[in-house]
């Protein structure tokens, strides 16, 4: 029996309400220990394992499972898996370098398979690979092994990348998967302009490292960049917050990630939980649960290193639930 949208927003409106709370995150945050955060997630049902890696992965694991079981388009979910797909790229190029394991690191799902991939980087043929990456797969690898330069390597992967996201995306009708996507996209462009600003690059690199995306002055960000004005420029940009990400910039990079952060995921909440049909609530959920475990990776990160717990609630990221 195929499965309906009718179906599928019903059962994630029922799912919706197991996600965290405010009130959850207030508990999470009063942990003082990793073990004592490990036992709380188990307690709220949140995954299965020891430590809180293994309670993420596998929360992870029946986040996936419920959504192919509920997904009437699964492919819908397919813009987000092409980050995987470079991740996995590029721990499969360093890995066979550096003759290093790396088969722990390989995440799912991807739009490619673990094997193909592997395959594909060790016998340095890369037509196997879809057509948006092999290309720029056998580049990277070239200069990986010629010239040892990883930043350039993972600038070219993550351009094919933005420009597959944007194409995906824009396969579907839906104006939230579309929008969140240029944001998305826009935003990765900044970072690397902001990185790029720090370093020696030349116009090439920007111009293979930048994607382009709507109301995105690539030119001008790029001339920007090598005039060394650039944060004065992006000031100017009204597209996406820009102007406000730039002054949470200036207070400090990480405030800077945490308005990306919050833009996103607002917009998720915004459109999705507001949607009676389609493949928004769904889309949602799927968000709501990635911006869960970011809030979980800053505390227990926070708990590792000894920070007071002022400085992590600092970091703490909106939520969805």
């Amino acid at each position: 029996m195929s499965l309906s949208y009718e179906f599928s927003v019903g059962s994630v409106r029922a799912k919706e309400k197991s996600l965290l709370t405010s009130a959850d995150v207030e508990q999470l945050l009063a942990c003082k220990s990793e073990r004592e955060l490990g036992a709380l997630l188990r307690d709220k049902g949140y995954g299965d394992g020891e430590s809180v890696d293994e309670i993420l992965s596998s929360h992870t694991d029946s986040t996936w499972e419920y959504i192919r079981t509920v997904a009437p388009d699964f492919e819908i979910f397919a813009p987000f898996f092409i980050g995987n797909d470079i991740h996995n790229l590029k721990v499969v190029l360093k890995g066979t370098m550096s003759a290093r394991k790396y088969d722990h690191l390989l995440l799912e799902p991807g739009t490619i398979g673990k094997e193909t991939l592997v395959k594909a980087v060790e016998s340095r043929s890369f037509s196997a690979l879809p057509e948006w990456l092999a290309k720029t797969a056998d580049k990277a690898y070239e200069l990986l092994s010629q010239k040892g330069d990883a930043r350039e390597s993972d600038a070219l992967i993550d351009a094919a990348a933005m420009k597959r996201m944007l194409e995906i995306s824009g396969e579907y009708k839906s104006e939230f998967l579309q929008e969140y996507f240029r944001t998305l996209v826009f935003y990765n462009n900044i970072k690397i302009a902001i990185r790029s600003a720090n370093t020696r690059v030349t116009a090439e690199f920007l111009d293979e490292a930048l994607c382009e995306v709507p109301d995105f002055r690539k030119k001008t960000v790029v001339n920007a960049v090598l005039k060394g004005n650039l944060l004065d420029e992006l000031s100017k940009f009204s597209e996406y917050d820009c102007k406000k990400a730039v002054e949470e910039f200036k207070k400090s990079p990480s405030d800077f990630e945490k308005f990306v952060d919050n833009k996103l995921i607002l917009m998720a909440k915004e459109s999705c939980k507001r949607a009676s049909e389609g493949a928004q609530p769904l889309l949602g959920y799927y968000l709501a649960c990635e911006a869960e475990k970011k809030v979980i990776h800053i505390i227990v990160s926070g708990l590792r290193t000894g920070a007071p717990s002022e400085k992590i609630r600092e970091r703490l990221r909106e939520i969805y639930g």
